[in-house]
């Protein structure tokens, strides 16, 4: 085998690690914000944002050098700053609703994104649903209904359950979005989306100064999982399919919990098990049918090319 003829399968499998990589960097938040000792969630939001930010320019001054980052902001537009908004609330509802809420409530609440983006995109795109999607969709709401009447039942936060259930409504929001508007830069929507949320939470904050501790872990919660998880999978997506690439991410609802029961002893009940195991099938079911495209007639098939999202 020649060497030009390995290079496919290799970029293909440095394009898996990546993205694995991202989604196992962005499973561990939640276990990090349990360690910070601020109370404010206004000032955790502050100081994320502010790292994840940072994280992201040098990122992009590594990777595209001054002159590449400063087209890469330009080349946003109103699409890309409603991304740069949409990834701001979200980072926000995020540690807001960890709060309040147990972590596996929230990640499982971000394991529908793929079907809310899927509903809403036929609602606003009239991209058509398939018979599996359906199911999948009517599973995940049964699953969630699970989840909320258990965290109800233990006396839950009903705002932190908002806000959880917030986060798939947004991210389908940028999705249909991003499918409108396939140029989109996500790496310099996430940048500027991270400064947005720490500026709106240096409004907000009781405090900002923080000790030597907290600070340290409020850098890993910014730069280290939020920075890092978004930089390893813009740069791991553009090498392998995007419906792989969304069924390697599920390891971050699945791995959530895992962090949060080895670490800090927070253990789902039972109903929120459930409901979250109808939810992960639903949502397996839904990518697995993805990962393989229906046959086109040979005639559709010769010469055809696809042009991929940019995700830098």
């Amino acid at each position: 085998m020649t060497q030009s003829a390995s290079l496919p399968p290799a970029r293909s499998l440095a394009g898996i690690a990546l993205v694995l990589g991202s989604a196992i960097a962005w499973s561990y938040g939640g276990a990090i914000q349990r360690f910070i000792g601020v109370a404010d969630g206004w000032t955790i939001v502050f100081w994320r944002c502010l790292f994840a930010g940072l994280f992201l320019a040098v990122f992009m001054l590594l990777r595209d050098g001054p002159k590449g980052t400063i087209r890469l902001f330009r080349a946003l537009g109103w699409p890309g700053l409603s991304i740069a908004v949409g990834f701001a609330l979200v980072s926000t509802f995020f540690v807001l609703a960890v709060s309040m809420t147990p972590v596996a409530n929230v990640v499982l609440f971000m394991a529908s994104i793929p079907l809310f983006a899927a509903l809403l995109a036929r609602i606003v795109l009239g991209e058509p649903i398939t018979p599996v999607t359906w199911g999948a969709i009517f599973a995940v709401i049964l699953g969630v209904g699970i989840m909320v009447s258990a965290s109800i039942g233990e006396g839950g936060s009903i705002l932190g359950l908002t806000l959880a259930a917030s986060i798939p409504a947004i991210f389908a929001c940028m999705t249909v979005i991003t499918r409108r508007y396939p140029g989109i830069r996500m790496t310099p929507a996430a940048c500027g989306g991270s400064f947005i949320a720490s500026a709106i939470a240096a409004t907000q904050a009781s405090a900002l100064v923080v000790g030597g501790q907290d600070l340290a872990l409020l850098f890993c919660f910014g730069a280290l999982n939020l920075g890092l998880g978004m930089a390893l999978y813009v740069t791991g997506a553009r090498m392998i399919p995007s419906a792989l690439a969304a069924l390697l991410g599920t390891a971050e609802m699945i791995l959530a919990p895992v962090w949060m029961v080895l670490l800090h002893n927070e253990i789902p009940s039972g109903r929120t098990i459930l409901g979250g195991a109808i939810v992960m099938a639903a949502l397996f079911t839904y990518l697995v049918s993805h990962t393989r495209p229906p046959e086109r007639p040979r005639k559709q098939r010769a010469g055809l090319t696809l042009p991929r999202k940019t995700l830098n």
